[in-house]
């Protein structure tokens, strides 16, 4: 069921920081056993990545000035991946108000990648896990599922980091502390530009964040709600506090 005006967990993205150095996109791969294909199934289009980085240009040559925007699934509120799946593979995670995907229910229809405004999903063609060298075949994360060939992948926020930092806080008789959950992606920043937490806890560094005038969400008309909120840039980056 969804749950579109109760968001819990978000992400925040700094553009002023952001440097499009890609260490999410290597940190992602890494954390989430997401595959490397090589290059001759890339070029056929077939890459594996649960996180992109898009470039733009401002300014008139030679005044040039590149601007990057880090794009993952979104965790739309109103996710329009999830009505088109006919296995019920893509829902949405109550406890965590996510879009989660169901990999052993998943047939690769693909509907949900072609329902997907901001292209978030990857199609496992080949297995690739199962076809990695050694000693890259003993990298996996013991706490993600590898996954076979003909199903769709996606960001997670990391939920099995999440998970864990909720089990944590609920052995010690706590809630969860803001900035105690950090994805992958935010851990491996170097500039600081990724910010996650609780936006359903008004007083979060996320929640203050999203509710700040340079906040933007990508392609808003189409009433996704989503949880990826992005700081536009040119209006300064915002100085990050270290623990």
């Amino acid at each position: 069921m969804q749950q579109a005006d109760n968001p819990k967990w978000g992400m925040v993205i700094d553009l002023d920081r952001c440097t499009g150095c890609s260490a999410c996109v290597t940190a992602c791969s890494l954390e989430n056993n997401v595959p490397i294909v090589g290059e001759e199934d890339a070029g056929y289009g077939r890459g594996m990545h649960w996180i992109r980085i898009e470039r733009y240009w401002e300014g008139a040559y030679p005044n040039l000035t590149a601007r990057f925007r880090p794009i993952m699934c979104q965790q739309c509120g109103n996710a329009p991946c999830e009505p088109v799946c006919p296995v019920f593979a893509s829902y949405h995670s109550e406890s965590e108000q996510l879009n989660v995907q169901v990999y052993n229910r998943c047939v690769g229809t693909r509907f949900c990648g072609n329902n997907c405004p901001y292209i978030a999903r990857q199609f496992n063609w080949f297995g690739y896990a199962a076809m990695m060298p050694e000693p890259l075949n003993s990298q996996f994360n013991p706490d993600v599922t590898v996954r076979s060939r003909g199903v769709m992948e996606k960001c997670t926020f990391c939920i099995q980091r999440i998970r864990r930092g909720e089990e944590t806080a609920k052995a010690l008789g706590r809630p969860v502390l803001d900035g105690e959950v950090e994805p992958a992606c935010a851990q491996a920043c170097p500039s600081d530009a990724i910010y996650f937490g609780l936006l359903s806890d008004p007083q979060s560094t996320v929640s203050q964040l999203s509710r700040s005038p340079r906040s933007d969400v990508m392609l808003e008309d189409l009433g996704t709600s989503p949880r990826v909120i992005y700081l536009k840039a040119g209006s300064g980056a915002i100085q990050k506090e270290q623990p």
